[in-house]
């Protein structure tokens, strides 16, 4: 399997609105946590390391 980079959530409009709306009043440290609990329980559900590992390579390139 490799990572999907193609648009495939249905709904992706109601799925970003529910992202914003998961950080609504939380403060800068409160809102990374629920950032890494988010991502762990994701990485967990895709379980393959070799697509978690490609997801980070592309992720952290787009850092410059």
């Amino acid at each position: 399997m490799s990572l999907n980079t193609q648009p495939n959530i249905a709904k992706s409009d109601d799925f970003y609105q529910d992202l914003i709306d998961m950080h609504r009043d939380l403060g800068d440290e409160q809102s990374l946590s629920v950032n890494a609990k988010l991502i762990l329980l994701l990485a967990n559900h895709i379980g393959d390391t070799e697509v978690l590992s490609e997801a980070m390579t592309i992720a952290r390139g787009e850092m410059g």
